[in-house]
């Protein structure tokens, strides 16, 4: 039972990982990167539609990219998509593909972009710390109920200790790796 609930609790955590993956690579640094519009949609035959369902992405330089859709028509709707976004650029369309030059970041909104970077790495930790919490409840609650012992439910805390720190540490790393990348000129 406790094995289960600290299963469940690892998987959570991953997941949080995960997202805060994610949430970084949306973030955009000096370099073009197709996941930047990972979390971009136009609309397509009225209904919003993710851009990497429309289009292919390519980078042929550092702060170039060219996003040709596979339908013609969806041309206006990408491009309407990209210059509403925040991504702040100005895409230009050929009539075959959109080509989005990034403009080189400003110390000021590399640092805009660092202050994001730790937030979405705080709302991970705090997300891992929710499911530590929750699994440590879900415990205390069997020892409630008399299904395991107080020794137990103490083992249980201390491997979720173990769990969460690996995890937290983890989305740290990444942290330091996305603040490097940002401050990279």
């Amino acid at each position: 039972m406790i094995s289960d609930i600290i299963a469940s609790a690892e998987h959570k955590m991953t997941q949080a990982v995960e997202f805060s993956k994610e949430e970084f690579a949306a973030i955009r640094t000096g370099r073009a990167h197709p996941a930047m519009f990972a979390k971009l949609t136009a609309e397509y035959y009225g209904t919003p539609t993710p851009l990497q369902q429309l289009a292919s992405f390519q980078v042929p330089e550092a702060r170039t990219v060219i996003i040709a859709p596979y339908d013609q028509s969806a041309l206006a709707a990408i491009e309407r998509s990209i210059r509403d976004s925040d991504l702040g650029v100005n895409p230009s369309n050929d009539g075959h593909s959109v080509r989005v030059v990034l403009p080189m970041l400003t110390e000021e909104r590399r640092k805009e972009y660092t202050k994001l970077a730790r937030a979405k790495a705080e709302e991970g930790r705090i997300a891992i710390r929710n499911a530590r919490r929750h699994a440590v409840d879900a415990c205390k609650k069997l020892e409630k109920a008399k299904e395991v012992s107080e020794d137990d439910v103490a083992r249980a805390e201390k491997k979720l200790d173990e769990v969460t720190k690996k995890y937290v540490e983890s989305i740290d790393e990444l942290l330091k790796r996305k603040e490097a990348e940002l401050l990279e000129v």
